[in-house]
């Protein structure tokens, strides 16, 4: 159906439909959280549709698979499924990943390639690390595999980095000297299994741009208007991508929030949106200001911290929804009583308020906090999910099948075959397979035909080894052929039986492999899914190949398969993106842990106060922050103060106990440590409590020097008052009435008291 542009107005605010009927060149849509983002570029898209633009001449990515199918079905319902379904629209993988199948040739690989996930290209590092002999201690393989997506992200391939003076010296510098010869074998080893890994779609698609520019020319043809999404989460490379693709039309249109830039260690570089119309000519800019989502005072609030951030695009967000409550910060004496007081918090406002579990979601800058937390929400029997756990495609089980039908899709997937050449276990040991892909190496071949005929190859194994190995060939052979005329369902399903996977769960009835059966019954479900809505669609493409492209390309939003159950979701900060709840806890406020300690310049800080930013925003009624005085890390308790980002934000927006008095040594502290803001207390006097070293009996020196009556703090009950001092020397004890916590009696020998006179 169409809809009039008196229609589109109802729908759309002054500002969002000034940007969506502004089609005639280059512009940017700064959109502030909550202010109806996708909502805009849904209805820009319509909007060209229904003004005659074709609609496989538009271009639209996004970052998951999840926003472009959503947009896609809102833009169905407006223009019909018949416009709709001819968009070119997805992922900035999903669509490189379909013009890389396409032109593989042109770069040397086959349109059958596989996509290494995290872990293979984490198994590939690590098995390089040893065949190079290099210490595992020194290159870690996190660190390796940081490196080289950092190198392909900003578009530098092995034979680039060696002309790279900076980057050879800090690789000497962190005693990495050999990390160009483990990046140079590792893209020689994926190409040899003609295999990229998630950098490689972007980086191949700029060497494809750049190499064979009648490729280029062909797709800036084809591309009449090219729109993205969430364009401060770009990278160097898909900048450039997007860039050269809109050379010829001249029709692009970014949206995106500045203030929500927070992955610059996925490579984001939020310059790409800072200096975006700087460097298009008659860019229009447009603000969408209005939040939807949140109450007055948590807008406000959040627009007063983000304004201290000098390197922005300026937009003043405001909400016309209630006033609401101010953000309460509550200081906690320790992690442990953070744990309790949230705990008691959520366990308060669902007993009054009568609210659901799943409005509420706690976030930490960590996953290392989740611990503590997990634990007081247990003690109070409240149900919660960890968000961005394991998905369903990581799982042992999962992926031990899918690398079976991946290398029935590509013979030469050395990963793939590392992974299941001796599972379910046939007697091929580690000592057999280093040899075989040894071999497979020298030859310059496959290591699956090097096990099709051991002897032709010369391979030092005996007898009995080499029948196994070529059963082993034979049973991917007969799967493969298979595979050739049969749909993605009826292959798995004879992998499964034919390899003896369901036959090796089936030894025992454990938890554990009962929950692995339903597992893979899951993934027969997913897969039958698939080739039915396929089927529906009127499309025949439900082979092997499309099936494990879609489960490639899917992003852990897309996988996500924890059930629906009202649960408390506690996430990250970094994933909370995206997402919404009614209240909102924000744990861990505290200096050197929210900002990281990690922070060393200005950019990075200010990259954590958009972090921070983008935490408070996530809320719609209330949220509510703590940080603890005193946490358990690396092995001992740390004392610290709260988070300079707390005085970021104004007073009138903020229920904080602590003092903002004492003015003069706040700007002191100013003077002496430029990145440092924080509110001053008065805390009273204190005096740590220490062993007495010598025999003196007095009573004093019995009690460690503390008597009846003191007031005290200790590092996980907090403020008490001492009610008995019993004992003496090692064993003297009190008994201490905490405030929150009643009578305990401690040892003094090692309790962590201080007292308050």
């Amino acid at each position: 159906m169409d809809i009039s542009n008196t229609a589109y107005k109802d729908i759309l605010n002054d500002k969002q439909w000034e940007a969506v009927q502004y089609n005639d060149g280059v512009s940017i849509i700064v959109a502030g959280a909550g202010s109806g983002k996708t909502r805009v570029l849904t209805y820009k898209i319509a909007y060209l549709l229904e003004q005659g633009w074709r609609p496989s001449t538009i271009l639209a990515l996004t970052f998951t698979n999840k926003a472009a199918r959503e947009m896609k079905e809102r833009i169905a319902k407006v223009v019909g499924e018949d416009k709709a379904k001819w968009l070119w629209m997805g992922t900035f993988h999903s669509v490189f990943y379909r013009i890389l199948r396409t032109e593989a040739h042109r770069i040397g690989f086959t349109p059958l390639f596989t996509i290494y996930d995290a872990s293979d290209s984490k198994s590939l590092v690590k098995s390089l690390i040893k065949e190079l002999q290099l210490d595992d201690k020194i290159y870690k393989y996190n660190s390796v595999l940081a490196r080289i997506s950092n190198a392909k992200n900003n578009l530098i391939t092995p034979a680039v980095y060696t002309t790279k003076t900076d980057l050879i010296q800090s690789d000497i510098h962190s005693k990495m000297p050999k990390f160009n010869d483990i990046y140079a074998l590792y893209c020689r080893r994926c190409k040899d299994s003609n295999a990229m890994d998630f950098d490689d779609l972007l980086l191949y698609t700029n060497i494809l741009f750049r190499d064979c520019p009648d490729v280029l020319e062909n797709y800036q043809n084809r591309f009449s208007y090219i729109l993205v999404d969430e364009y401060q989460d770009t990278n160097i490379a898909q900048h450039i991508i997007v860039n050269k693709l809109a050379e010829k039309c001249g029709h692009i249109c970014i949206v995106g929030d500045d203030a929500q830039s927070i992955y610059s260690f996925r490579g984001a570089n939020i310059d790409n949106m800072l200096s975006f119309q700087k460097t298009h000519e008659n860019c229009r800019l447009f603000r969408l200001e209005q939040n939807y989502r949140s109450t007055q005072t948590i807008v406000k609030a959040a627009n007063s911290l983000i304004s201290k951030n000098k390197n922005r695009i300026h937009k003043e967000v405001f909400s016309k929804l209630a006033v609401g409550e101010r953000i309460k910060v509550t200081g906690c004496y320790s992690d442990f009583d953070e744990g309790f007081n949230v705990a008691n918090k959520i366990y308060n406002l669902v007993a009054e308020k009568s609210i659901h579990y799943s409005d509420i979601a706690v976030l930490y800058r960590t996953n290392a906090q989740s611990r503590i937390l997990e634990e007081s929400l247990r003690k109070r029997n409240l149900p919660y999910k960890i968000y961005g756990g394991l998905s369903f495609y990581q799982r042992k089980e999962i992926k031990d099948i899918l690398a079976y039908l991946r290398l029935l899709v590509n013979p030469d997937d050395e990963e793939s075959l590392k992974r299941i050449i001796n599972y379910p276990a046939r007697g091929i040991g580690d000592t057999t397979q280093q040899k075989v892909f040894a071999a497979a190496h020298a030859q310059h071949t496959s290591a699956l035909t090097i096990m099709d005929n051991p002897m032709e190859f010369a391979l030092e194994v005996n007898k009995g080894t080499t029948e196994k190995l070529m059963r082993f060939g034979e049973l991917m052979h007969s799967l493969q052929e298979f595979s050739q005329e049969h749909d993605a369902y009826s292959v798995t399903e004879k992998v499964i039986l034919d390899a003896g996977i369901m036959k090796d769960l089936s030894t025992d009835s454990s938890p554990e492999n009962i929950s692995r059966k339903e597992n893979i019954q899951e993934l027969m479900n997913a897969i039958h899914e698939f080739c039915d809505s396929h089927v529906n669609e009127g499309s025949l493409d439900i082979n092997l190949t499309n099936f494990l492209s879609e489960v490639s390309l899917s992003t852990d939003q897309d996988n996500d398969k924890t059930d629906q159950t009202a649960r408390i979701t506690l996430m990250t900060a970094h994933a909370a993106k995206g997402l919404e709840f009614a209240y909102i806890f924000i744990v861990g406020m505290e200096e050197n842990l929210f900002p990281s300690i990690m922070c060393e310049s200005e950019r990075e800080l200010e990259e954590e106060r958009r972090l921070f930013y983008v935490a408070i925003t996530r809320a719609k009624l209330a949220c509510y922050i703590t940080y603890a005085k005193s946490r358990f890390r690396n092995g001992q308790t740390q004392f610290s103060n709260p988070s300079r980002f707390l005085y970021d934000i104004d007073d009138a927006y903020l229920d904080f106990p602590e003092s903002r008095k004492n003015s003069e040594q706040k700007t002191v502290q100013k003077e002496t440590f430029p990145f440092l803001s924080q509110r001053q207390s008065n805390p009273k006097p204190i005096r740590n409590l220490k062993p007495v070293q010598n025999s003196s009996s007095s009573e004093t020196q019995k009690s460690y020097g503390l008597k009846i009556g003191d007031n005290i703090t200790h590092t996980t009950f907090g403020n008490g008052k001492v009610l008995n001092i019993e004992g003496n020397g090692d064993n003297t004890k009190a008994l201490i009435n905490f405030e929150n916590y009643g009578s305990k009696q401690l040892l003094l020998k090692y309790a962590r008291l201080t007292i308050i006179n």
